[in-house]
């Protein structure tokens, strides 16, 4: 016990250090990739860092962000622009410090702040419009990525050297971060912007699963050929942009990627912070791949209760065999929830053992709904799905295992591609 107390102080004393220190440098071509190399319980919140080091698995996982003496030398100088929200912090010790609050302390000239899907702040709800504003605390101009400027303009970017992208993603195609990663990337190379891009694990990057989106069902809920759960970090999905070229015009944008230490893709990573308002706990993050589907249907998946994305439910679901219940009401996240004061019945998966993507409750509740037509929000569910398919397999009654083997062919050629771009083993 006491050999295990002083490697927790020696982890803290060792990343404490690294947070201080600021050395070295290196150089960038145009179009050019580099990376600097380095050798919970379901009910718990992700709004505080009392479990850290358990979060950490006493193997600290040190993110992008945390190693600022490999990116301090490339903004010493330099008008920056960050693309930023909730999530984008320093850890120290138990604790952290917003991204925008440390740079700011160390005499970085941060010009203004781009805020992605729920604010930079990370209290507005999903597809909420996000206007632009004053950031109170720091007085940084703030400029929204979500509503109808989804992409910087040349305006936006004409007083900037640099642009950091620092955001958590949970590596799910339609938790539109990686939307914002492709319209800041493309925007920075139609302008000539150095792309400064802070990595952080995925904690659902141990797999790869689900429809590969077909390329006429594309939306800010998916823009590019990959899978449902694709398996990469931002890092690595800004590589596969601009190696597959999926820039409008070949563009390929000019990106420095920090990458995360102590980290490979098997590696469990449990987050510190919610990624967003409806993802509270390390449960709803492994469910979402699952349970994010019926956000194209009439289901609630939680929205409304404090057990987002760990139930789901609605009225017209069969009451006798769906026995579970409860009733959506507003709360943060969630001003107008599906089914808001119904009482919906359904299914609590709040305490189920999972560790990867099903289709099984889709199925389950499509089979229970009293009335089917009441199902599907068709235009909605093939965006999300990426493939009008999905829908039309369910409908006819296929199994989940008759509807994977679709997908088996799609899923090689992506993995095959992956490879190519994985920073991680």
């Amino acid at each position: 016990m006491l050999q295990l107390d002083f490697n927790k102080v020696k982890n803290t004393v060792f990343l404490f250090v690294l947070v201080l220190i600021s050395c070295g440098n290196f150089s960038q071509t145009e179009g050019e990739t580099q990376v600097k190399h380095n050798n919970t319980k379901n009910t718990s919140s992700l709004d505080s860092l009392s479990a850290f080091s358990q979060a950490h698995n006493d193997e600290t996982i040190i993110v992008g962000a945390n190693q600022t003496e490999d990116y301090l030398p490339l903004l010493n100088g330099k008008r920056v622009g960050i693309v930023a929200n909730q999530t984008s912090v320093i850890f120290k010790n138990d604790n952290y410090i917003h991204l925008v609050d440390s740079l700011l302390k160390l005499n970085i000239n941060v010009k203004k702040v781009f805020s992605p899907e729920h604010g930079f702040r990370g209290t507005a709800d999903a597809g909420e419009l996000v206007s632009d504003g004053i950031d109170t605390k720091t007085g940084l101009p703030i400029v929204s990525l979500h509503g109808k400027n989804k992409k910087p303009t040349q305006k936006q970017l004409a007083d900037l050297d640099v642009v950091i992208f620092d955001i958590q993603d949970v590596g799910v195609r339609f938790y539109t971060y990686i939307s914002s990663l492709h319209y800041v990337m493309e925007a920075c190379a139609e302008e000539n912007k150095t792309l400064l891009i802070f990595d952080r694990p995925n904690p659902n990057g141990h797999y790869v699963d689900g429809p590969t989106l077909e390329t006429e069902n594309k939306s800010f809920l998916g823009m590019h050929p990959i899978p449902l759960v694709h398996g990469l970090t931002i890092g690595e999905y800004a590589t596969m942009i601009n190696g597959e070229k999926w820039l409008k015009n070949g563009l390929q944008s000019n990106i420095t990627i920090i990458p995360i230490k102590n980290y490979t893709h098997q590696t469990p990573y449990s987050l510190p912070l919610r990624p967003s308002p409806n993802l509270p706990n390390d449960q709803s993050i492994k469910l979402y791949p699952s349970l994010g589907l019926f956000e194209g249907t009439n289901i609630n998946a939680g929205r409304g209760t404090e057990f987002q994305f760990q139930r789901y439910g609605a009225p017209f679901l069969n009451p006798k065999t769906m026995t579970f219940t409860y009733t959506p009401e507003p709360n943060f996240g969630a001003k107008n929830p599906k089914h808001k004061n119904k009482v919906c019945y359904g299914e609590d998966l709040s305490d189920v053992k999972i560790d990867g993507m099903t289709l099984k409750w889709i199925i389950k509740a499509y089979q229970n709904s009293t009335d089917k037509s009441l199902f599907f929000l068709t235009d909605g569910f093939t965006k999300h799905a990426g493939t009008a398919k999905l829908q039309q397999q369910i409908e006819a009654g296929l199994t989940e295992k008759e509807i994977r083997q679709t997908w088996q062919e799609d899923l090689e050629t992506f993995k095959k591609t992956r490879k190519k771009y994985l920073l991680y083993e």
